[in-house]
């Protein structure tokens, strides 16, 4: 398993770095659809739909709404996404009862177009964002941090939830997460603020508001993971799917990005550093 988790993560990394470093915005928008449409294939399963076509079906409804949205004020697809994160906050924190409201498979489908339409519109806003809050950020350094947030709330949530992990952070959900694990990793991201604070030789007040963007990412970062973990044990499965060989599913890869993006997107534009 770990060597194939190992060939997976190096034929797929230079694939994303060529598409973030090379691909014109245009081109970006069509690589980062397709990452969609290959979750949204997988969110049909979780939806309930077994049937290959069925499955297809959906994601090319998914490509449908993000063409027509992309014609939309992002802003406003940003901020119905925000809201909808903390809805889904509270639909894990009161599992299995939330899932009276939203067991039937089309609701769950609905709620696959609220996660994954809006952290496409919310990468694509990013990658093509005029910076007005200082000059030593461009779009890909946003992108690049935003990854790292997610990747230093992952790290510390490990070695933490290795260490102290004793009382569980939502045991109905994901049984292996724990609240030691939940504040390392929040620690971990804080500090990531900090330290990129200092490299770009930032004034006092980005480091407060970095700080606190970087936090707010971060805890729904993690409310995305528990998300699909709460779709995927009502659905009865352990991955998404087996389209990446030791990693599971496209879904089980980007369950913290889709949370992750749209939040961090969305609170930039609140506090004024993007347009």
């Amino acid at each position: 398993m770990l060597i194939q988790r190992i060939i997976t993560a190096l034929i797929l990394l230079p694939i994303v770095l060529a598409g973030l470093f090379f691909l014109e915005p245009d081109g970006f928008a069509l690589f980062v659809a397709a990452v969609v449409a290959l979750a949204a294939w997988e969110w049909g399963r979780l939806a309930g739909f077994h049937r290959q076509v069925s499955r297809i079906i959906y994601a090319l409804l998914v490509l449908s709404i993000i063409a027509c949205v992309s014609q939309v004020d992002s802003s406003l697809i940003l901020y119905a996404a925000l809201a909808w994160w903390v809805v889904a906050l509270f639909l894990v924190i009161s599992f299995p009862r939330s899932s009276e409201f939203w067991a039937s498979s089309g609701v769950r489908l609905v709620i696959g177009v609220y996660v994954l339409v809006p952290f496409w519109v919310a990468i694509v806003t990013m990658r093509g964002a005029d910076i007005v809050v200082y000059p030593g950020l461009s779009p890909l350094w946003l992108i690049f941090y935003t990854l790292f947030v997610v990747f230093a709330a992952d790290t510390g949530a490990y070695f933490s939830g290795k260490a102290w992990g004793k009382s569980k952070l939502a045991p109905k959900v994901s049984p292996g997460k724990s609240w030691a694990g939940f504040w390392g990793g929040l620690c971990l991201a804080c500090v990531l603020a900090v330290l990129a604070s200092i490299q770009l030789d930032a004034p006092a007040g980005f480091y407060l508001q970095l700080v606190i963007l970087t936090a707010i990412t971060s805890i729904f970062s993690v409310v995305g993971d528990l998300t699909e973990s709460m779709f995927k044990r009502e659905a009865g499965v352990k991955d998404s799917s087996q389209l990446l060989p030791g990693h599971g599913g496209v879904m089980d890869r980007i369950d913290s990005l889709v949370a992750a993006f749209p939040v961090m997107t969305a609170l930039l534009l609140i506090f004024g550093w993007i347009e």
